[in-house]
């Protein structure tokens, strides 16, 4: 079937594309930038450049397609000035409530674990009450999860932190590495669930089966305290990882302080409030039933944490040093 693909430039957006043509799909590639698109993907992709913000360019790009990823999203977890209400309320609105009206089949929107963030019990569950989130991230992404799922007939996909190799621009747990090996890891309370970008692209891919309806699938991968993933950098590096305990309460209060500063200068540091408050709030997942659905198996942390750390020295992103036996 011919898919539509918002965010094919991106992280998950990329793999997909890749994960897609593997499975006997064709893509068309709707993004804001060409340039980037052909760097990060390629040639011999069909494109079409325009920003789902705009209905009518979304409408056009949809002509023709039998089905739809909107993998299209703006973070703002480890920095300012995205366009979070724009892109992750009414961008996905241009996508998906048009795609439901022409009858695309399968429709399928990559979401996050963050609209269920606070947790109200010590597992998220893809059945589990929507979070009232305290960051304008997961503000922005908990409304437009609730008109997904008003819209009836959209497969929703629910990741956890996403990393691995090939992510166009460094953002939220691969900058987040890239910080821990750097300056050191802070061990606080909560944790974070890995997920392979490889591994959710895969799962992406068999949501293409159509007349179906709509599903939910948490995928939110390997929950790993940060105590844990620091001890994981260093076995796979072979080198000392500095580390440093604190309450929760403390990690806030420098966030918080760093978003102040970085409002006025430059700090390559990824730590905010919004990430912080995730940081310390995170539990483990129940992705079992949709692991079985999908026949999917996530590959250990510990190849996902090598891959990505291998990635990010050879990419330049870290000093070969700082990755020990990988960087050979």
């Amino acid at each position: 079937m011919r898919v539509l693909v918002t965010g094919a430039s991106g992280f998950v957006g990329s793999h997909a594309v890749t994960a897609l043509a593997a499975a006997g799909h064709e893509s068309r590639l709707l993004v804001r930038n060409l340039d980037k698109a052909r760097r990060v993907l390629g040639d011999g992709h069909e494109l079409r450049q325009g920003d789902i913000r705009d209905a009518g360019t979304v409408r056009r790009a949809l002509d023709g397609c039998d089905a739809v990823l909107h993998a299209a999203a703006d973070m703002g977890i480890t920095g300012h000035g995205a366009d979070l209400g724009g892109t992750n309320v009414a961008g996905l609105r241009n996508v998906l409530g048009q795609a439901a009206e022409l009858e695309l089949d399968p429709i399928v929107h990559v979401s996050t674990i963050g609209v269920f963030v606070p947790p109200p019990g010590p597992v998220i569950t893809a059945d589990g009450p929507l979070a009232r989130p305290r960051n304008a991230y997961g503000r922005s992404k908990v409304e437009g999860e609730r008109y997904a799922r008003q819209l009836g007939g959209v497969t929703i996909v629910y990741p956890g932190g996403i990393a691995g190799p090939g992510q166009p621009t460094l953002d939220a747990l691969n900058e987040g590495l890239r910080a821990g090996l750097r300056l050191g890891w802070p061990l606080v309370p909560g944790g974070v669930c890995v997920l392979d970008v490889r591994d959710l692209a895969a799962g992406l891919a068999r949501c293409f089966t159509p007349g179906r309806g709509g599903r939910r699938y948490l995928l939110g991968g390997q929950f790993t305290e940060w105590a844990e993933l620091a001890g994981i950098c260093a076995r796979v590096t072979g080198r000392h990882v500095r580390t440093y305990r604190m309450p929760g309460g403390m990690l806030r209060g420098m966030a918080a302080a760093l978003d102040a500063v970085k409002r006025v200068a430059p700090i390559d540091y990824p730590l905010t409030r919004d990430a912080a408050d995730i940081m310390l709030t995170m539990v483990p997942t129940d992705d079992a039933p949709a692991l079985k659905e999908l026949g999917l198996t996530l590959r250990p942390v510990e190849d996902t944490v090598s891959d990505t750390l291998r990635w990010l020295a050879a990419e330049g992103h870290l000093d070969r040093r700082r990755v020990g036996k990988l960087a050979w």
